[in-house]
């Protein structure tokens, strides 16, 4: 048993609106339009650069400096070599590559510029760009889509075994962060970054030891298996919480995906999230960080590549970060470490690589969900710092994974792919879970435990993909096999007493000794075996892509008792997808999609009349459409879409289980991103979700609000370069969720609720070393709030004023 004591902290939307708009209305109204070569002071590199056409010196530049170098126009042959030779700033490296092919450009942010062509625009001030902008980074990897204007999320995103696409090409929404954002959000984890999101929660606290999602108002679980793929690879990712700092993309994939990504491992349809591994860039990069704050919680990370050979085709660049210290949270002291290797090898055929992830995690007293009994009034939240867990109640986590991918460009237009990997994950933990018992917040630490939690997992992938034209029709055709296995190990020993306290005092508790389990006894083991087939069809200049596929899926689950089956599932399913894109002009992208999720089908329970009895596979249903905007250096999407997933219970008139319930969750997004002017940047959207039990087997359900489900969910980030000090950005967020039910008969609720965050960031250069500072302050306004109710229904409690500080040194 472990303990110990750690020391008590103590840390309106229309004031939050307020205060938001104090500082984006000024950023907008003050900024200015800059003009191409503008004179301001900047910071010198060493370059030592000999290149033979434009692209290659922007992407050599970029490498050097990590400045964004855009450009949406066709870039004129040169004759001879450009030599760019000496200590200067970009923008005179720039002006050495272009001499005399008449292009120019114009600074587009901090940190950026765009090449463009007067005679192309009509004159030089010319701000209009109506292609994508192609974005070269220090950082970034050859065969991604690059960034977006702003550089907070990427031109596009992987799209399961169809591969990275365009967001313009898609036929579903998708979004990818990027690097940059991760860090300028100063973010711990994936689920961080993803709430910013409109469309996506992460209803657990981040002082919590797991973490879950609600995308498009659906559940996605983390519990013991985990949903989240790594390079597009089930079983990898650390199970319960990922670390965002070996992620150089985070996607999200919004809807039912069964096609694109196969049935998830615990057959989530809300959507799919997929982390982007680093790799090393064409700089060699010594990055340093140091951070402290989220309480009094202090460490570092460091970000090391390289490559080698005769043509840089080796690769290898490693992670790693540790912190340690109090939380904000009562009584709770947290430490965590990250160990990425990633080692990768670019032929001009052939390419590999291997991901090597050590991520470990140890909290004491962490910070668990509040459950709620049946018929109780829902009590204010008490202040954000109020911790229910006691200092001698802890959990630790440890993930070791791997991951091994190549591909062969077998002809020039056909490619063999395949993967293989797995991880260990295990998780010995000792706490209750706190479950209040009347209005005035008195609880009880039910289900006191010790347990030890094992889950080995490992999948393994293959295909080919080629790319060809018949009858003026291209085809972009997909074949890919998978298959994930997972086996969980679970011991309990449970406590004899339940402590009580209240949620307001949260008084200390006399610990409870828990003896730990002698045996973890194997619990469950899963096999997911996939085939699919997919050709997106391009017409008319690929101005119309119609995507087709189908993929068979099976699914066998064995459940164990005393080291015996005790239940036993095996089915089969085959999920179609069908989606078009027509892109009437270059800026506008209209599409529709009709894809499928599915889930493991329940076993009756016991009580039920006919016990036993497997139900088949559950199908979720998708039916969006929407349009897509591209205006070069700001851009959005508005989508409408429709899902249906079915569930069991049991008819309380016959008492015989069935699949006949069925949630529909209808909803609108809308979301923007990019530069508003070259000094502003928007990130966010709204979604309006209008949930319901559409069908159920016990009629008292039919027509009751969901769980968790919100109906609007806002996130609005704005970034303003200022005119009065180079190098420093000022940001805000606001946060939006409204009124979720806590219970099926929609009796409890927990109301809306909204956050300001504010931040800056501030970049120089001391003795030609590129130095970032960024500060953030979250929730600013310091609301007590319930953030979140997961499908279990239990209820987190939202953070309290929170302050966070870090500074980054690229040697």
């Amino acid at each position: 048993m472990k303990s110990k004591q750690a020391k008590p902290k103590k840390n309106s939307l229309i004031s939050a609106l307020l205060v938001s708009t104090t500082m984006i209305v000024p950023a907008v109204s003050g900024a200015k339009t800059a003009v191409a070569q503008t004179e301001v002071a900047q910071s010198t590199y060493s370059f030592d650069i000999s290149v033979n056409s434009i692209a290659d010196g922007v992407a050599q530049i970029g490498a050097v400096s990590g400045w964004r170098i855009a450009y949406s126009i066709d870039l004129p042959e040169i004759e001879g070599a450009r030599i760019i030779n000496g200590n200067m700033s970009v923008p005179a490296a720039i002006d050495i590559l272009l001499r005399g092919t008449g292009l120019e450009y114009r600074e587009t942010g901090e940190n950026s510029l765009i090449l463009t062509d007067p005679a192309a625009q009509g004159s030089h001030s010319d701000n209009a760009v109506t292609d994508p902008v192609l974005i070269e980074t220090a950082d970034a990897q050859t065969d991604l889509p690059p960034a977006y204007a702003g550089g907070q999320v990427a031109t596009g995103g992987r799209l399961g075994m169809l591969g990275n696409t365009d967001i313009m090409d898609a036929p579903v929404s998708i979004t990818s962060y990027t690097s940059e954002k991760i860090a300028d959000q100063q973010a711990e984890t994936i689920a961080d970054v993803l709430q910013n999101d409109p469309s996506v929660r992460a209803p657990n606290a981040e002082t919590a030891n797991l973490d879950t999602y609600q995308i498009r108002g659906f559940g996605v679980n983390l519990f013991n298996t985990g949903e989240v793929s790594f390079n597009g690879a089930y079983g990898v990712a650390p199970t319960y919480r990922v670390q965002s700092g070996m992620a150089e993309r985070i996607e999200v994939v919004k809807g039912p995906n069964a096609l694109l990504n196969g049935m998830s491992p615990t057959g989530a349809v809300g959507g799919a999230i997929n982390i982007v591994p680093k790799r090393a860039g064409a700089k060699d990069l010594n990055r340093v960080s140091a951070d402290y704050g989220r309480g009094a919680q202090a460490g570092g990370d460091l970000d090391v590549s390289r490559r080698f050979g005769a043509n840089d085709e080796f690769g290898v660049r490693f992670n790693g970060g540790y912190s340690n210290g109090d939380t904000y949270l009562d009584r709770q002291t947290k430490e965590t470490s990250l160990g990425a290797l990633a080692l990768d090898y670019e032929g001009d055929r052939f390419r590999a690589s291997v991901d090597l992830i050590d991520q470990r995690e140890n909290l004491n007293a962490p910070a668990r969900e509040f459950r709620i009994n049946s018929g109780v009034t829902m009590p204010d939240a008490p202040d954000g710092s109020t911790n229910a867990i006691q200092s001698w109640e802890w959990s630790d986590a440890v993930d070791r994974s791997g991951l091994v991918q190549a591909e062969y460009d077998a002809l020039d237009n056909i490619t063999v792919f395949g993967s293989f990997g797995g991880g260990r994950t295990e998780l010995d933990r000792l706490f209750g879970t706190p479950t209040i018992t009347n209005a005035e917040g008195d609880y009880n630490d039910a289900g006191l435990s010790y347990r030890r939690f094992q889950t080995d997992r490992w999948s393994v992938s293959g295909g080919i993909r080629g790319e060809f034209q018949a009858a003026e029709i291209t085809h972009k055709t997909s074949f890919e096999a998978t298959r994930y296995e997972d086996v969980l190990r679970q011991g309990i020993s449970n406590a004899g007493v339940t402590p009580s306290a209240n949620i307001y005092t949260t008084a200390d508790v006399a610990p409870v000794a828990v003896n730990a389990p002698s045996v973890k006894p194997k619990t469950s083991e899963s096999e997911l075996t996939g085939f699919a087939l997919a050709d997106t069809m391009g017409f008319w200049d690929e101005q119309v892509l119609v995507t087709l596929g189908a993929r068979h899926q099976s699914i066998a689950v064995n459940s164990y008792s005393n080291g015996a089956i005790s239940s036993s599932y095996d089915d089969s399913v085959v999920t179609p997808m069908a989606g078009v894109v027509v892109k009437p002009t270059e800026n506008v992208s209209v599409y529709a999609n009709y894809i499928e999720g599915l889930s493991q089908g329940d076993i009756a329970p016991p009580s039920a009349a006919n016990a036993g009895q497997a139900m088949s596979p559950y199908v979720a249903k998708q039916f969006e459409t929407g349009v897509k905007l591209d205006f070069g250096t700001i851009g959005g999407s508005i989508a409408a879409f429709q899902i249906t997933q079915q569930d069991g219970d049991t008819d309380p008139d016959t008492n015989v289980f069935s699949a006949d319930n069925e949630q529909r969750n209808r909803g609108i997004e809308v979301n923007v991103f990019g530069e508003v002017t070259p000094n502003v940047r928007l990130l966010g959207g709204v979604m309006f979700l209008n949930s319901e039990i559409s069908k159920a087997a016990d009629p008292d359900d039919k027509g009751k609000r969901p769980v968790g489900t919100p109906d609007m969910q806002i996130n609005l980030t704005g970034e303003w370069d200022t005119p009065f000090a180079k190098g420093l950005t000022l940001s805000g967020t606001v946060t939006h969720t409204s009124e979720q039910f806590v219970d099926t008969a929609n009796t409890q609720d927990i109301p809306d609720w909204t956050t300001l965050d504010l931040g800056l960031r501030y970049k120089t250069s001391i003795d030609n070393t590129p130095i970032t500072v960024r500060a953030t302050i979250q929730n600013v306004t310091d609301e007590k709030y319930w953030s979140g109710v997961n499908q279990w229904r239990f209820i987190s409690l939202g953070a309290p004023r929170t302050a966070l500080l870090s500074i980054t040194a690229d040697f």
